[in-house]
C-alpha cells in the first residue's frame, strides 16, 4: 500500500474532512471533530503530524517557554509544542512503516485534546488583534 493510499485510508475510516495538498501532504479542517488545520505529512520513515497554535508572543516570552516547557514535561499525551520562525507548534512524529489506525487516531486525539485543554493557559499570551477563536473539542 502506497503512503497515499494508506494515509487517505486511515482518514477515510476516521470519518476525517480533509484535502490533499500533494501526494504526501494532507490537511485536516474537521470541526465537529475539534481537528482543524493539521497538517499530515509523510516522508518515510516518519509520519509528521503538526498545526499551527499561535504566533510567539512578544511580551512575557521567558515565562511563556517555561510554559511551553512545563505542558510538554508534564500534559502531553503524543508530541511536544515547539517554534519554528517566531510560531508555536504542535507537532507529532509517527513510524510510517508500523503506523496502523489506531496510533494514528490516538495522535490526532491528543492533539485535538492538547489544543482544547491547553487553550485558556495559552492565550493569556495572546497579543490583541491575533487571537483566534478557543479551538473545538469533543475529545476526538
Amino acid at each position: 500500500m502506497t503512503s497515499t493510499s494508506k494515509l487517505e485510508s486511515y482518514l477515510i475510516n476516521l470519518g476525517m474532512t480533509f484535502e490533499e495538498l500533494n501526494e504526501n501532504t494532507w490537511v485536516i479542517n474537521d470541526s465537529e471533530k475539534g481537528i482543524e488545520r493539521v497538517v499530515v505529512i509523510v516522508e518515510e520513515p516518519l509520519v509528521t503530524i503538526r498545526v499551527i497554535v499561535m504566533p510567539v508572543p512578544d511580551h512575557d516570552r521567558e515565562e511563556f517557554f517555561a510554559t511551553l516547557l512545563e505542558l510538554n514535561a508534564t500534559d502531553m499525551i503524543h508530541g511536544a509544542y515547539g517554534v519554528s520562525e517566531e510560531t508555536v507548534i504542535l507537532i507529532d512524529t509517527l513510524q510510517y512503516e508500523t503506523m496502523d489506525l489506531e496510533e494514528f487516531q490516538a495522535s490526532l486525539d491528543a492533539i485535538g485534546l492538547a489544543l482544547a485543554q491547553h487553550y485558556p493557559v495559552l492565550s493569556k499570551y495572546r497579543t490583541k488583534g491575533g487571537a483566534a477563536p478557543a479551538p473545538k473539542s469533543d475529545g476526538a
